[in-house]
C-alpha cells in the first residue's frame, strides 16, 4: 500500500481561499487522495473566478474555464459565515478538519473568528494556512499582475520597445502555491510527531521575491539591474534566443557550453565561427552577442524547422520549435497531465493536472472529479460530513447560512 493510500486518503482539507493561488493548493491535496471542501461565499455566488469567462464560453455555467484550472476534485458548499448560524457550520467543519486554507483580506480573519487563535481552540491539531498579499500589515489585495510588476517580473520581462510585459499565466499566484504546499507537508510531517498543528503563512509578495533565482544574484552579486532583453539570457549566449527559419517557424537555442556551441556551429555549416575569437567563450558570446544573433539569424533562416531540429537533437544541442498551446497539449507526453469529466449538467470538460511528478511513495488517484458548481455539494456536506438531520438543514436555510 503505498503513502498516498494510508496519509492522504482520509486527510480533510477546508479551502476557504479564493482565486488561484490558495485553490491551487487545493487541487494539489485532491489529486493526492484528499477530501477538500471548498467553502464558498454565499452572498457572492462563490469564487470569483467563476465569472472570469472567455466571449466563447458558456453564459449559463459557473464553471468557467478560469474556476476549472485549480478546482478539480473537490466538493462545493455555500455558506454565509459572517452569521452566527453559518459560522457554526465552519467551525463543524474545522473540528474535522487537518487543514484549513484561507485568503481572507488581512484582518478579515480575526473579525470573522476564524484566525489561528480561535481555531487552534477548536482543533489544536489543525494546519492553518493564511494567504496574504503583501504581508498581514498591508491590505493592498493581492492581483498577480500587481505582483509581478511589484516583485520586479515585469521590470525584466519584454524589450525595450516593448516597454514592461506580465508573464500569460499568474505566475506569482503559482509560486506562493508551491511555497505553501512546502510548508504543510513539512507541517503534516511536524505534526506526526508531535501531535499539535501548526500555522503557516505566505505573502505573494515573498514568493515572487523569492524566486528571482539568477536575476537576484546578478544583481546581489554582479551589482546588474537586468534590463529587458526579451528572450536573450543575460549570462549565456545563445539561450533562449528565437531564431526564424525558413518557413517562418521560429524555433529557440539554449545552448550552454562551448562544446555544445561548437556542435551548434557544425550543423549551420560554419565551424570556423568557433574559432572567431569574439565566439570562442560563452564570456566572449554574451560580450558580442548583437554579431553572433546575426550571424545565427542568416543561416538559420535558409534551413527548414524540423531537420535543423533533428540534427541538432543528434548532436545534442539543446533546442526546441516555438509551439502554440494547442500543439503543446495535443503531445502524446501531454496526455497523462490530461482530464477529463463532466459538469453538473453533463457538459463535458477538460483539464490538467497540477501534479507533474511521479514517484514510487505516491500514487494519485487515476480520475478526478470534474470542477463543481457553486454549492452542489451541500447535502455530501451537511448530511454526509456533519451528520446534520433534515430538521437542522431546514433551519440553516431559513437562516439565510446556506442556500
Amino acid at each position: 500500500m503505498s503513502s498516498t493510500d494510508t496519509l492522504f486518503k482520509d486527510l480533510i482539507v477546508i479551502e476557504a481561499a479564493n482565486v488561484l493561488a490558495g485553490p491551487a493548493v487545493g487541487m494539489f491535496f485532491a489529486e493526492l487522495g484528499a477530501t477538500v471542501i471548498k467553502v464558498e461565499n454565499i452572498k457572492t455566488g462563490g469564487d470569483t473566478t467563476r465569472q472570469w469567462k472567455l466571449p466563447s464560453e458558456d453564459g449559463n455555467s459557473d464553471v468557467s474555464a478560469y474556476f476549472s484550472s485549480v478546482n478539480w476534485g473537490k466538493r462545493s458548499i455555500g455558506v454565509d459565515f459572517s452569521i452566527t448560524a453559518g459560522y457554526e457550520v465552519l467551525l463543524d467543519l474545522i473540528r474535522r478538519a487537518d487543514v484549513f486554507l484561507q485568503s481572507f483580506k488581512p484582518g478579515d480573519a480575526r473579525k470573522f473568528g476564524l484566525d489561528y487563535a480561535a481555531l487552534r481552540n477548536v482543533n489544536d491539531r489543525l494546519i492553518y494556512a493564511d494567504i496574504t498579499a503583501f504581508g498581514e500589515e498591508d491590505e493592498r489585495p493581492g492581483f498577480d499582475a500587481v505582483l509581478q510588476a511589484e516583485t520586479g517580473f515585469m521590470g525584466m520581462n519584454g524589450t525595450e520597445a516593448s516597454g514592461p510585459v506580465k508573464m500569460p499565466v499568474a505566475l506569482i499566484d503559482l509560486l506562493l502555491a508551491h511555497q505553501l504546499k512546502e510548508a504543510l507537508l513539512i507541517a503534516l510531517i511536524e505534526r506526526m510527531q508531535s501531535g499539535r498543528g501548526s500555522y503557516n503563512t505566505v505573502s505573494l509578495f515573498r514568493s515572487g521575491v523569492a524566486s528571482l533565482a539568477n536575476q537576484a544574484a546578478n544583481y546581489l552579486v554582479g551589482g546588474s539591474v537586468p534590463g529587458r532583453t526579451g528572450s536573450d539570457h543575460p549570462n549565456i549566449a545563445p539561450y533562449g534566443t528565437v531564431f526564424q527559419t525558413r518557413n517562418g517557424d521560429p524555433v529557440v537555442l539554449a545552448v550552454g557550453t562551448d562544446s555544445q556551441f561548437d556542435a551548434l556551429c557544425e550543423v549551420l555549416g560554419i565551424p570556423e565561427s568557433a574559432e572567431d575569437a569574439r565566439f570562442a567563450t560563452n564570456r566572449q558570446r554574451v560580450v558580442h552577442r548583437e554579431a553572433l544573433n546575426a550571424l545565427l539569424s542568416q543561416r538559420i533562416a535558409g534551413l527548414e524547422r524540423d531537420a535543423l531540429l533533428e540534427q541538432l537533437r543528434a548532436r545534442k544541442v539543446p533546442a526546441g520549435a516555438v509551439r502554440s498551446l494547442d500543439e503543446v497539449l495535443s503531445h502524446e507526453s501531454a496526455e497523462p497531465l490530461l482530464l477529463h469529466g463532466k459538469r453538473t449538467d453533463g457538459a463535458p470538460i477538460r483539464g490538467l493536472r497540477t501534479i507533474a511528478f511521479e514517484s514510487d511513495a505516491v500514487s494519485p488517484p487515476s480520475t478526478l472529479d470534474a470542477p463543481p458548481a457553486f454549492n452542489t455539494d451541500r447535502r455530501f456536506v451537511l448530511a454526509g460530513m456533519l451528520g446534520y438531520t433534515e430538521e437542522r438543514i431546514q433551519q440553516l436555510k431559513n437562516a439565510g447560512a446556506v442556500r
